[in-house]
């Protein structure tokens, strides 16, 4: 998706010009080791357009502040920033120490390897997926009329029937010859945080209840099968496939992360742009991530979110996600468990 990376040193002043967590100029890296593709699954699970040089640097510094002050006193943007570098910390053993013991050369080299493996992933996902989202447009059997270009993007977006409905604002009528045209023209222009109709189920959203069925389409589904597990599970019934990208590094669960990553990637699949680029203001890739990962991350949100997250893991991981499965009525398990909660009811009945 992108070769708009950014791999150069930040501030070391508390207060930064910008954020970590956006993407900036490129910096070609050459060497490769396991940090590579560490980086490559961290950009497609947790946080996708990330400045890796900086968003390191940072943290260390911001760990020496935090002896004195806590992280609730910083602003919400340094909050997510630093909530990214300790999932990041922990997520790779020993980095911590390697950083905090090296120089700061060796904690550049290490977000540049990371940049090297988020980028990449993101260009090979974008490339993958431009050519063979067009097969999950219409139904099996159907083509779609008139074609498309597999390698061409001029003619997707608003310019083409198919994609234009998909991309079309939730809330507005695509079949209004008014919208279709201002849309196509640029007249009325698509920000980030205007979901596309394409994450909803069925296509379908409803006013009254934004949540329904929202994230959930069959595109979406399809997408994430193609990026974790295979390309050959969009198909078929999951099974272990041992190149997939959600085996090579032990995911069993579906992250919010990973989930806004590839609504992205779908999104910016079905647009006419070409190249991934922050200020690229037709697309606004970066705007719309960002505001599926603060709806998946608001605490206000949690209910509907957890019910989200458990959906999703059932239908690409369901051998993982039997914990999370309703028990059977009258199965053996479910009157351990009632007359485990008979007991505990007691004991706590006994202490009051």
């Amino acid at each position: 998706m992108s070769s708009d990376e950014n791999n150069s040193s930040p501030s070391a002043s508390r207060k930064r010009s910008s954020s970590a967590l956006c993407i900036g100029p490129h910096k070609k890296v050459t060497s490769s080791n396991p940090l590579v593709l560490h980086g490559r699954h961290f950009g497609q699970t947790v946080f996708a357009l990330c400045n890796y040089p900086s968003l390191l640097t940072a943290g260390i510094l911001r760990l020496e502040e935090l002896q004195d002050s806590p992280i609730e006193d910083y602003p919400a943007d340094v909050q997510r920033e630093h909530k990214v570098f300790m999932e990041l910390i922990d997520s790779y053993p020993n980095l911590l120490y390697h950083l905090t013991n090296g120089e700061e050369e060796d904690v550049i080299q290490v977000g540049e390897l990371l940049g090297k493996g988020a980028s990449g992933a993101r260009g090979d996902d974008t490339k993958t997926l431009k050519s063979t989202i067009l097969e999950w447009l219409v139904p099996r059997g159907q083509v779609v009329i008139p074609p498309l270009s597999r390698n061409i993007k001029s003619d997707h977006g608003f310019n083409h029937e198919v994609t234009g409905a998909l991309l079309c604002p939730a809330g507005l009528d695509w079949s209004n010859a008014e919208t279709k045209e201002s849309l196509k023209s640029g007249e009325t222009a698509v920000c980030g945080d205007q979901w596309p109709i394409f994450l909803y189920a069925g296509y379908d959203y409803d006013p009254e209840d934004p949540w329904k069925g929202l994230l959930k389409s069959d595109i979406l589904v399809y997408g994430f099968k193609h990026v974790f597990t295979s390309p050959s599970s969009v198909d078929k019934e999951l099974r272990a496939t041992r190149s997939g990208n959600a085996y090579l590094h032990g995911m069993k669960s579906v992250t919010k992360g990973s989930l806004a990553y590839i609504a992205t990637q779908v999104r910016f699949s079905l647009s006419s742009s070409s190249v991934f680029s922050r200020t690229d203001t037709v697309t606004d890739s970066e705007n719309f991530y960002h505001s599926i990962l603060d709806l998946l991350e608001d605490p206000d949100e949690s209910r509907e979110v957890a019910d989200l997250m458990i959906w999703w893991t059932r239908r690409i991981f369901p051998n993982s996600s039997s914990s999370q499965r309703s028990i059977s009525t009258n199965s053996a398990l479910s009157k351990i468990r009632a007359k485990r909660a008979i007991l505990q009811g007691q004991a706590s009945a006994g202490n009051t």
